[in-house]
């Protein structure tokens, strides 16, 4: 059973099954701030486990919890919540902190989808110069839940191509497949915070370098 209907639930049609309960509903905007839509996730999450009590519960949550940066935020506090819930109230779950995600459509305020619409529309931004990000293609989410799901039970695992992206190496991709120069002012700001990976998930990557990484996403999705 898949409840939603973005874009990580569309990407999971191909995988979904009885026995798997894909919660992929919730709040998209990290920087949302009203009450009002955390309650609503959250009342939808306990609706869905009381009513599937046997299913195993994949829930999709945010690499930014391991951001300390950001612990205050409305958003990581929330997403910390339904984690702890789900691990509380369910006996067998997978919790994949995700990284930023690249695919056809969903988010407009995605790194990937911003970045492509400053380009495309000629509009100057700051490129800061110290950030770095981990992407991952939504079709690989699918694709690792469907090789890798059966076995990983009780665990809360960070899910993302296993490498930081500098904007620089980001915005170089897209402008070669754009062929369309960007217009930025560098400044020298921006962080970014490591996370640990698992065994399973550095195999899963293996076989494709970094540079082929953002080489394929931007020819997928521009």
């Amino acid at each position: 059973m898949i409840i939603g209907n973005g874009l990580i639930a569309t990407s999971l049609k191909n995988i979904d099954s009885e026995d798997m309960l894909y919660f992929a509903s919730g709040v998209s905007n990290s920087l949302e701030t009203r009450s009002s839509e955390f309650e609503r996730e959250f009342t939808l999450l306990k609706t869905a486990l009381e009513n599937n009590p046997s299913s195993k519960v994949i829930y999709f949550s945010t690499l930014s919890i391991n951001d300390q940066s950001k612990q205050d935020s409305h958003y990581v506090m929330h997403k910390k919540a339904i984690e702890n819930y789900i691990q509380e109230n369910s006996e067998n779950y997978l919790i994949l902190r995700i990284g930023n995600i690249v695919g056809k459509g969903g988010n407009p305020n995605t790194l990937f989808n911003y970045l492509k619409a400053q380009i495309s529309n000629n509009n100057k931004f700051a490129l800061h110069t110290k950030a770095r990000r981990l992407l991952i293609d939504i079709d690989d989410i699918a694709l690792f839940l469907g090789m890798n799901c059966a076995q990983l039970n009780n665990k809360t695992i960070n899910f993302a191509y296993p490498y930081y992206y500098d904007l620089s190496e980001i915005i170089n991709a897209i402008q070669l497949k754009m062929d369309k120069k960007a217009n930025y002012d560098e400044v020298d700001q921006g962080d970014f915070y490591k996370v640990t990976f698992e065994e399973n998930i550095t195999a899963f990557f293996s076989k494709t370098s970094a540079e082929d990484y953002i080489k394929i996403l931007t020819e997928k999705y521009i």
